[in-house]
């Protein structure tokens, strides 16, 4: 760094020739189809998500128009070249890298449409505003009816990213109207948000188990668009070789943990996902990955750090994860460097634990001194679900006769 936010970069040119050059790389930002402003974000997350723009990422620089899809994204900056990188040799780019080329696409959008966006901040309001809640907030979200008494959670609801993904669904739905527009998946979660998707005539694209899909409906000059857990990277070259509209609406905190497991990547490290492998949004994670192992639970973290420590029968460890790990997955080979990801909706309590427990298992097996070498970790937990968990809790402390969730299990 030489000052702020410029950097050196050592740029290669054809044959042996280089040049320094000084670059400004583009800061995150929050996309602008829906500002903090003119939503309900949860204050968590919106502080969640400024500490994450304040990393850097690559992955979150803003698309620049009229890029076509045959410029790369430019790799990150280094002052160290090692020889293999400064060789004429073409280096296989990384998922990340082909994953920011196709962003940069003039046809993928990410921010949102501006001249429909009115029309669609109304729309939510209308259906998802409540007069009720309104009241139960102003009342300290208590309020009394015919002697029954409703206690609400302080912290309940859409978060920043879910709100992010509805808007920028509804916007693509508005913005082309003669086309017929596609999703992946659910967009999230939830069966009214599903449903009016399903009345703004979307269609889903059909699955066909084993985590496939038809896409044989996707047709030349539609809309696909990708949902708030995100697409796989097969999914997304898919889309990109088509002559189709993206409209991606994935969440940033998803995002990251892709970046996560691409610096696991880097370093020579398995990654170890705590998350369940057939959720959508850790299917996306892993295609992400090179060498990966999904565990749900501490059982099943228990069960790797075990393995790492003493080894174990190798047939049966494969029998059991036999739907969690990468293709040809040696317990033998692939556990001796690991890294830590997640699911961004696991609870983070149980996350650090695990990651405590790998960090032990290295330390038990390589020594405390050598245990940094074989154990890495980021945090890509998302705090809005971290605050709803203990708001439920905290409710605890009254006399209920009932309780009611609002939700749904995944």
């Amino acid at each position: 760094p030489i000052q702020g936010d410029r950097r050196l970069l050592l740029r290669r040119l054809p044959g042996r020739l280089y040049r320094w050059s000084i670059i400004i790389p583009h800061p995150p930002v929050l996309e602008d189809n829906v500002t903090p402003a003119s939503m309900k974000f949860a204050p968590a997350s919106v502080a969640a998500f400024a500490a994450l723009a304040s990393t850097g990422t690559d992955a979150f620089a803003p698309s620049l128009p009229g890029h076509p899809r045959s410029v790369a994204a430019a790799p990150s900056s280094s002052l160290t070249m090692s020889t293999a990188e400064a060789s004429t040799e073409e280096r296989k780019p990384r998922k990340k890298e082909k994953r920011l080329q196709y962003m940069k696409a003039p046809d993928f959008h990410r921010r949102g449409f501006k001249e429909v966006r009115d029309n669609v901040e109304k729309a939510m309001g209308d259906q998802f505003k409540s007069s009720l809640v309104d009241e139960l907030k102003t009342n300290d979200y208590v309020i009394e009816r015919d002697g029954v008494k409703v206690h609400l959670a302080k912290d309940f609801g859409f978060c920043w990213g879910v709100e992010r993904s509805i808007a920028l669904a509804y916007e693509a739905v508005e913005h082309f109207p003669g086309k017929t527009v596609h999703i992946t998946n659910e967009l999230i979660h939830n069966p009214e948000v599903n449903d009016r998707l399903h009345d703004m005539n979307v269609q889903f694209i059909e699955k066909l188990g084993e985590n496939k899909k038809d896409f044989s409906k996707v047709g030349d000059g539609d809309v696909v668009i990708l949902p708030a857990f995100g697409a796989s990277f097969e999914e997304m070259s898919l889309f990109d070789s088509k002559n189709v509209d993206v409209v991606d609406t994935t969440c940033p905190w998803v995002s990251k943990v892709w970046n996560t497991v691409d610096q696991h990547q880097r370093k020579g490290l398995t990654s170890v996902i705590h998350g369940k492998y057939a959720h959508e949004e850790t299917v996306a994670t892993v295609s992400f990955c090179e060498d990966y192992i999904c565990v749900k639970d501490m059982k099943e973290a228990e069960m790797v750090a075990d393995y790492i420590v003493n080894g174990g029968d190798k047939e049966a460890f494969l029998k059991y994860f036999e739907k969690a790990v990468s293709e040809g997955f040696d317990p033998d080979t692939m556990l001796d460097k690991v890294g830590l990801a997640n699911q961004t909706t696991m609870y983070k309590k149980e996350t650090r634990a695990i990651g405590q427990m790998m960090q032990k298992a290295m330390m038990k097996k390589f020594g405390p001194v050598d245990a940094k070498d074989h154990y890495l970790e980021f945090d890509t937990i998302c705090d809005a679900t971290q605050v709803r968990a203990p708001s439920f809790a905290n409710m605890g402390l009254f006399v209920w006769d009932c309780c009611y969730i609002c939700g749904q299990i995944v």
